[in-house]
């Protein structure tokens, strides 16, 4: 059990919290590239429930700082972007990407006294389409993590962020539950539902009480739930946690799931999903060729148009305003939930545990090894970094996420499980499936 002290450390991510000076030892997805144009409009940006705004200066460089003006607390949100800088409009002060002062409009020049003022500003990468901050308080930024779906060419990469209105741990622990697609997701499916005979779901539907093997591993933990397969072998699904909030779930069969998601808390009750899917692995969008057309497969979801406050991108147009448009006619005869679509239903439910989950209240099954590891592994990590400065392995060493990956797979009985999935990563390295590294 999960007491309300331990939950209290493991959902708090804001400023001085021991998860939220954790995570920020880490680089942390912030915005596609694509959101920010050289003098464009500054962007409202939310995370670890801190306010930032986000801009692009002329030359290109990505500053993400405090919205907060130095001189008299205006927003620079309101800023002019301009010549290499975001100029406040109340007082004229202009800042560059790295927070530095560089004008005082308002101060004469005798008095000027701009090097000596300095925004709160955060270091920032730009890596295949995506951008990277980094809010810990190292001098020097670690290594950027060397995710193999963030290592190609961006046009190679499909990026897709969505915002879920709930903590961000029950979007991991979501992921990191793998008994649930044989009944949530596929319910009221049978194994003949799944047409062909390369679509190992079918198994899931055929067995929905899995056993689990689990392990811990320098970057976070690797489990994998097993059920009997093709006589003599082992249907395995295996899963990813990474720190300090990257899953790897197990949506295809493990030659062609190239993924990553990462579960990044803009407050204590609002997230937003990062997530790197190889183009064209699946044939369609994330997940949606593992259900076989089956009613709930669609991974298509409209949004709604972006807004410029805080919490205004990249939320969908169903949600719980409007029940994520549940069908009660489809979940008597076709669907499980009644809802549309694998990642809707996961939505769904996690946010229909609260803002926040209260874990006190839960009754945790065998199913749930994964999900009770990780817990205790990000427990200790914050407690060991609030006491004396300790981060895990896996801050310094951006190697630990190369080559790691879930998925599914037919095993023969007599293998390890470990021993079985080391065979099938060197079978189908990410690079087979038509991937080239790129430069940071």
């Amino acid at each position: 059990m999960t007491t309300a002290a331990e939950n209290e450390i493991l959902v708090r991510t804001g400023p001085g919290t021991p998860m939220g000076e954790l995570f920020r030892e880490y680089w942390i997805p912030a915005a596609m590239s694509s959101e920010l144009k050289a003098d464009g409009d500054p962007m409202r940006l939310m995370l670890l429930s801190e306010k930032l705004i986000a801009f692009r200066d002329t030359n290109g460089k990505v500053g993400i700082m405090d919205h907060r003006c130095p001189h008299r607390c205006a927003s620079l949100f309101f800023g002019r972007n301009e010549e290499g800088g975001i100029r406040c409009v109340y007082h004229g002060w202009k800042f560059d990407a790295e927070g530095n002062c560089v004008d005082m409009a308002n101060v004469p020049p005798h008095q000027d006294f701009k090097h000596k003022v300095h925004a709160k500003a955060y270091p920032t990468r730009e890596r295949n389409g995506l951008i990277w901050v980094y809010m810990g308080k190292r001098k020097e930024p670690p290594p950027l993590p060397e995710i193999d779906m963030n290592l190609v060419p961006a046009e190679r990469c499909d990026i897709r962020f969505t915002q879920r209105e709930c903590n961000y741990l029950q979007g991991v622990e979501g992921e990191l539950d793998t008994s649930h697609v044989g009944i949530m997701h596929f319910g009221l499916q049978a194994p003949t539902d799944f047409q062909t005979r390369a679509n190992n779901t079918r198994y899931a539907v055929s067995n929905r009480t899995p056993e689990y093997k689990i392990e811990e591993t320098d970057y976070g933990h690797i489990y994998a739930a097993y059920r009997p397969g093709e006589p003599g072998t082992t249907y395995w699904r295996f899963g990813q946690f990474l720190f300090p909030f990257w899953t790897m779930p197990p949506i295809n069969d493990m030659a062609t799931n190239v993924l990553a998601r990462a579960y990044i808390p803009m407050d204590d009750t609002h997230t937003m999903i990062v997530a790197l899917v190889q183009k064209g692995a699946y044939g369609a969008r994330d997940g949606q060729t593992n259900a076989d057309n089956i009613p709930g497969a669609s991974q298509n979801y409209p949004y709604l148009p972006n807004t410029t406050d805080w919490y205004g991108r990249w939320r969908l147009k169903l949600n719980k305003r409007n029940d994520y448009e549940i069908d009660r006619e489809m979940q008597k005869t076709r669907s499980y939930t009644g809802i549309e679509g694998v990642q809707m239903q996961d939505q769904a439910i996690q946010e229909s545990m609260g803002e926040i989950l209260e874990r006190g209240h839960e009754h945790l099954a065998p199913s749930d090894i994964m999900i009770n590891k990780v817990r205790r592994q990000l427990i200790k990590a914050a407690q060991s970094h609030a006491k004396d400065g300790t981060v895990p392995v896996s801050v310094d060493r951006p190697d630990l996420y190369k080559n790691v990956r879930g998925g599914q797979m037919l095993a023969p009985n007599d293998v390890d499980w470990l021993e079985a999935y080391r065979r099938e990563l060197d079978s189908h390295p990410w690079q087979s499936v038509g991937l080239k590294a790129a430069a940071e």
